[in-house]
């Protein structure tokens, strides 16, 4: 056929293949030999426009990085750029054209087909920058909060890290499974879900550990108030060194898995023992004097009612356990004045009586 064009001016042939349907049309039906340069240009490119596709369909769809999506991606746009090279009128016109033997695969079904599957695959694409950038957004975002959560320095800076931290992990769970990154977000996700789930879980256990805290600090508050002025009566310092026990009973509730929260409970429960140690000296000094006291009364009374039968050896006798009782009445009890008292009237009767 190439030999029939022998003769033919060479301007004709540039006139007759110029892509203007209102020229090419008469010259296909009455001297389609003209157009074989055109015939040739549309074989090629609709060859090279399948060949383009079938590459861009393997690597769009069995990516396994994002490199795979842009080669992809280019061999797309190439096949698309082929596709417009062909024209579209002659398609519709001599849609199975064959004229001296000489037949091509640019066929009607063919290029609408071709056509529908770069459509597809173009949403796919679309699909898929959506998805990595939704990855890489959701994974900045997920660091962002990280970083702040590290860095804050009061609770409530933690809960706002922590909750834009899980925004982020819900916006990462957005991603659509059937994409690449919807596949590498997956297990992504669930590592960043477990350390989650472990900082917010410490964060509770922290919080539960300071609620703790605080609530033995109140009892502590308590004791130390109702400790002041002394001296006070046995029930009195019963009352505080409960209030003591109380607040070392909260302090043991804080789990040691808890390191911060372990560490400042374990500094308030050895303030709040050794306070709770000499609450129980002072309510056992008081105690102590009472009886000593009330002994020293009840021995007076008897000493008194019994003077007149007793001779000075066996008065002088009575006195003497008298003062040792009263004797051993300590100083800040609620019995110390009153046992100074009649201490220096058991002196002088001593004096009187020797």
């Amino acid at each position: 056929m190439i030999a029939a064009l022998l003769g033919i001016p060479v301007g004709l042939v540039w006139i007759a293949n110029l892509p203007y349907a209102p020229i090419r049309r008469p010259i296909a039906q009455t001297a389609p030999i003209l157009l074989l340069p055109s015939y040739i240009s549309i074989d090629r490119n609709y060859r090279d426009a399948l060949q383009h596709l079938q590459q861009a369909e393997q690597l769009i769809t069995q990516a396994t990085t994002p490199a795979d999506l842009d080669l992809g991606e280019r061999q797309l746009q190439q096949a698309q750029e082929n596709l417009d090279r062909l024209p579209i009128w002659f398609l519709n016109d001599f849609p199975e054209y064959r004229h001296w033997g000489y037949g091509w695969s640019f066929q009607s079904a063919g290029f609408n087909a071709a056509r529908g599957r770069v459509g597809n695959l173009q949403a796919k694409v679309f699909q898929e920058k959506n998805a990595q950038t939704a990855l890489l957004a959701s994974e900045q975002a997920i660091a962002t909060a990280k970083q702040q959560y590290q860095q804050a320095t009061t609770a409530v800076d933690q809960q706002v890290a922590l909750t834009q931290w899980r925004t982020a992990l819900n916006q990462l769970q957005l991603i659509p499974g059937q994409t690449l990154a919807g596949k590498t977000a997956q297990p992504k996700l669930v590592a960043y879900q477990t350390e989650f789930d472990q900082l917010t879980g410490q964060l509770i256990g922290s919080q539960r550990a300071s609620s703790v805290i605080e609530a033995a600090k109140g009892f502590a508050s308590r004791a130390s108030q109702a400790s002041q002025n002394p001296p006070h009566t046995v029930e009195e310092w019963m009352m505080v060194e409960q209030l003591w026990q109380e607040a070392i009973d909260a302090l043991r509730q804080v789990p040691s898995d808890d390191l911060q929260g372990y560490g400042a409970a374990q500094a308030k429960l050895a303030e709040y023992t050794s306070n709770l140690e000499q609450i129980k000296v002072r309510r056992q000094a008081e105690a102590e004097a009472v009886r000593a006291y009330q002994q020293a009364q009840t021995e007076t009374a008897q000493l008194q009612a019994l003077a007149d039968r007793l001779n000075p050896n066996e008065i002088v006798s009575r006195l003497q356990r008298i003062i040792n009782q009263l004797e051993r009445v300590e100083d800040g009890t609620t019995v110390y004045l009153d046992a100074q008292n009649l201490l220096l009237q058991a002196n002088n009767k001593l004096n009187q009586v020797q």
